[in-house]
């Protein structure tokens, strides 16, 4: 998911480098949501395995 992360944030980056506006907002916005999703996911994991090993894996 990170890796998605990434991908949009250089395809954001190239497309602003180009001009191409739409398309840099489009891929930003993406790169956003998932860096954000990845957050969330960390946080629950974390969160499960201080509450119980067995719960989390």
């Amino acid at each position: 998911m990170l890796t998605w992360a990434l991908i949009f944030l250089v395809v954001a980056i190239i497309a602003g480098a180009f001009g191409f506006g739409g398309a840099a907002s489009a891929a930003a916005s993406i790169a956003q949501l998932l860096f954000f999703l990845f957050v969330i996911v960390f946080v629950v994991m974390l969160v499960l395995s201080f509450m119980g090993g067995a719960a989390a894996t």
